[in-house]
């Protein structure tokens, strides 16, 4: 049966807040089951440790509106600030920001987007894992499919919104389920293993503990640990280290150079440590990337193995 009682919370926001811009990236880009953002609301469900629940954000000129529905709704409605954004803190950034030109101009261009927290560490780290070394094509097509298999409807008005999956039943399905999902062995494996100590990871205190936690895990590493925290915990030091692209983004962006390796990437981003993801989120928002050479990286199938 689905829960109807609903609690509303006003938002109170900062000068050239970005709504759109601040809640996106919780969203698997183009259709995320779990959540959706039309340009006015943005919905998410979620399960919280109350139990399951919906959130609605809606904007308007006196700031933001929280609409909360389902068992957990008061613990949803709780953190609806800090899904939002509204929690992260942008204090001795703009210092940090003065040691290279490119770097303050888009911090002041970018000003009003705030990273979002959804303190719920299993669907943002689902969708990491199966990001892990291949297209972003596949990997959210994948994700669509796992939760519509694994989801559950959420409670509250919108219809065809999704619970993510339960880790539970992740954790307790044959590796060869995921095959038609285009999900090889090896990944689905380090999805069951996080999948096992779920609740433990839901409980960490912060991006440090969870990091340390996820990396001791064997097919989770730094880069996968990034991504999740992130924007589970809104870090804005998160960098993801091994990624594709984004050490010669780095490279290009703050020292012209074409390609950068992780070394270099850490060592050009140490005077904005403590803001060296946001640094990294900021040059993708402006749309700064290192030159292209060679063959782009091609669409694999694991769906008939």
């Amino acid at each position: 049966m689905r829960v109807t009682s609903e609690v509303t919370r006003r938002l109170v926001t900062p000068e050239r807040y970005h709504f759109g811009a601040s809640v996106r990236p919780i969203l698997v880009p183009k259709h995320d089951p779990c959540g959706r953002f039309d340009g006015t609301a943005f919905w998410l469900a979620v399960r919280t440790p109350d139990g399951p629940a919906t959130l609605r954000l809606t904007r308007d000129d006196a700031g933001v509106t929280a609409t909360t529905w389902g068992a957990g709704r008061d613990w949803l409605a709780e953190h609806a600030d800090a899904v939002a954004g509204l929690r992260d803190d942008l204090d001795g950034f703009a210092a940090l920001a003065a040691a290279h030109p490119l770097v303050a101009r888009l911090a002041r261009t970018f000003q009003g987007v705030r990273l979002p927290a959804t303190h719920r560490l299993f669907p943002r780290l689902l969708r990491a894992v199966l990001e892990q070394k291949v297209t972003g094509q596949e990997a959210h097509r994948a994700y669509r499919m796992i939760c519509r298999k694994f989801g559950e409807p959420a409670p509250g008005p919108a219809a065809d919104l999704m619970l993510p999956p339960d880790p539970a039943a992740i954790a307790a399905t044959p590796y060869w389920v995921f095959h038609p999902f285009g999900v090889e062995q090896r990944r689905t494996q380090a999805l069951q293993r996080v999948a096992l100590i779920a609740d433990r990871l839901e409980q960490c205190a912060d991006a440090e503990e969870a990091t340390r936690r996820m990396v001791a895990v064997p097919g989770i590493g730094p880069w996968t640990a990034a991504e999740a925290v992130r924007v589970t915990f809104g870090d804005p030091d998160a960098v993801s280290v091994g990624d594709f692209h984004i050490p010669n983004t780095v490279a290009w962006a703050l020292a012209g150079e074409a390609r950068g390796t992780d070394e270099r990437m850490l060592q050009l981003l140490e005077p904005f440590r403590g803001h060296r993801g946001r640094v990294c989120d900021l040059l993708a928002a402006g749309g700064i990337g290192a030159p292209k050479f060679g063959p782009r990286m091609p669409i694999r199938s694991f769906a008939r193995f």
